[in-house]
């Protein structure tokens, strides 16, 4: 009743000789129904839900991640326009501070220290230079900081003091 027309492997050797299978069933058997393909084992769905182990883990990094992607898109929003709109003197007081971190780079060359020092150091040196009133205050409030800081060495029930409480 069907007839199926396959390939046979052969040797190299035999590579010019083309020939054919032909199957048929047998003529003892009875003629059976062809089984549709939505039959099959290979394609039909599986019953009941699906287990997916991952998931919930995507579902769970996706939510934690979400909110900080969106904080940094709108930092990074804000930054473009705040450059779009710099205050007069921005940019050259930029350069001025980028320029002096290089040289700390560039400087530092040897020692870790050095190259834990210099870059940091010359770029804070140049901040304070440029915005001499943001300097001051930034320099106050880090100085009550690291006293506070201090005393919790000293006084132990000292916790509302404490740099990292409110």
């Amino acid at each position: 009743m069907f007839k199926v027309i396959q390939r046979s492997m052969r040797p190299t050797s035999l590579h010019m000789f083309t020939f054919k299978v032909y199957a048929a069933p047998k003529k003892d058997s009875s003629p059976q129904n062809p089984v549709k393909v939505d039959e099959l084992s290979l394609y039909s769905v599986p019953e009941g839900q699906s287990k997916c182990t991952y998931t919930n883990l995507c579902q769970e990094t996706y939510s934690q991640t979400k909110p900080k992607m969106q904080s940094l898109v709108q930092w990074g929003l804000d930054s473009y326009e705040y450059l779009q709109n710099a205050p007069p003197g921005f940019f050259p007081r930029f350069g001025v501070i980028g320029f002096a971190g290089l040289n700390g780079l560039f400087l530092a060359r040897g020692s870790k220290i050095k190259k834990l020092v210099c870059p940091p150091g010359f770029t804070g040196l140049a901040a304070f230079i440029c915005y001499p009133q943001e300097a001051i205050v930034f320099a106050k409030v880090s100085g009550e900081r690291l006293y506070d800081w201090g005393l919790c060495g000293y006084i132990p029930g000292n916790v509302k003091n404490s740099p990292g409480t409110k």
